[in-house]
């Protein structure tokens, strides 16, 4: 059946992308045609070929003229990284894992904010500012937003007696993750927060997941001097 509400580019890719994760195009499968997805999805042919492209780009599918689309039957060689749970990267250093609630509120996201998690217009979001620990140290400082659309149960969690972080890895997987990394130096809120000096170089690591066409959350972590990550391919 045809349907009726137009979708974007992403949420193709993204429906793809599922399709390809969960086995129904196996490695070396011959996709549909670029004008078969766009009636199976009830959008334009463009729309289709703007989403293959990107699917291209990240090695998932690989696209030869007059050859169609086919999944790769071998995987473009990436480092992986998941999305770590902190108390859990806290203890396997061996130290003990702390952590604080610092201020929970609801209210709409700033531009900045609304735009990376791709939505149209303000709504409400779950903003939670919390401090994870290790050995009562400052370890990771993270500045997050929840979509209160895709996650309401999340109003139900006690976030001071666990972290938004670990109810989300653990409760709510992701179809797709945008992830940033720079450096930044510590303002006095942040220096005073991570227990450092004015002005010291932080690793920053910002992360926004969806799924389907729908965002769930985007987090800002600001971690401690001396943290370090390690990624395997």
């Amino acid at each position: 059946m045809t349907e009726t509400v137009r979708l974007s580019w992403k949420t193709v890719r993204d429906r793809v992308h599922a399709r390809v994760l969960d086995g129904t195009y196996a490695p070396g499968d011959r996709l549909p045609r670029d004008e078969d997805l766009a009636e199976q999805f009830g959008c334009a042919r463009s729309t289709v070929q703007r989403a293959m492209q990107d699917l291209s780009l990240s090695g998932i599918v690989e696209r030869r003229r007059k050859g169609g689309t086919r999944v790769r039957r071998d995987p473009v060689t990436r480092a992986t990284l998941d999305i770590p749970i902190t108390r859990n990267e806290v203890e396997s250093r061996g130290a003990v894992y702390g952590y604080q609630l610092i201020e929970q509120t609801t209210a709409p996201p700033a531009p900045a904010i609304a735009a990376r998690l791709e939505i149209p217009g303000a709504e409400d979001m779950l903003r939670v500012r919390a401090l994870h620990l290790s050995d009562g140290r400052p370890f990771v400082f993270e500045d997050r937003w929840v979509s209160l659309r895709t996650v309401p149960e999340i109003r139900e969690i006690d976030l001071a007696a666990q972290s938004a972080n670990e109810w989300l890895v653990r409760n709510k997987p992701y179809t797709r993750c945008d992830l940033r990394f720079y450096a930044i130096n510590a303002d006095a809120d942040t220096a005073g927060i991570l227990e450092t000096d004015e002005g010291a170089a932080l690793m920053v690591i910002e992360r926004t997941t969806w799924i389907g066409g729908d965002p769930i959350t985007s987090v800002k972590a600001l971690t401690a001097p001396g943290y370090q990550i390690l990624t395997r391919s």
